[in-house]
């Protein structure tokens, strides 16, 4: 594939911004970086269409909080053809990290992780998918 060269135009706040996404992710100059966020959000893109995915929903929430984990518990329970299995682990600074292996229609599985993130109390949660069709 040939490469294409083009100018861009940044604030410097920005420019600041993916210096150190470059840094922090390891990519040898900014094209690097720009072509991995561009491939990024195409895969994202296409991952509101009707694809069949698998993958899994990363959620961080306090563990002391039980309705928490009892308003994860509901959905899961209300969502048993999409989810495949969910662990639970305590980290040491008194944090839970639920992750939820899921599988279906990429729509699906967006509106689950929504779901699932937006509860009261998950401090983050991402949703991680890979197209299996």
């Amino acid at each position: 594939m040939s490469v294409v060269r083009f100018g861009v135009s940044l604030e410097s706040e920005l420019l600041v911004e993916l210096d150190a996404y470059v840094q922090d992710n390891f990519f040898a100059n900014r094209s690097q970086a720009i072509r991995a966020l561009i491939e990024k959000n195409i895969v994202e893109k296409k991952w509101l269409c009707n694809h069949h995915v698998a993958g899994a929903i990363v959620l961080v929430y306090e563990p002391d909080r039980y309705e928490i984990a009892a308003n994860l518990l509901k959905i899961q329970q209300n969502n048993t053809e999409l989810i495949l299995s969910s662990q639970r682990f305590f980290e040491k600074n008194n944090l839970c990290i639920e992750i939820v292996a899921v599988d279906g229609i990429a729509q699906k599985l967006t509106k689950l992780s929504e779901e699932m993130i937006s509860l009261k109390g998950v401090i983050h949660g991402k949703l991680i998918m890979s197209r299996v069709d």
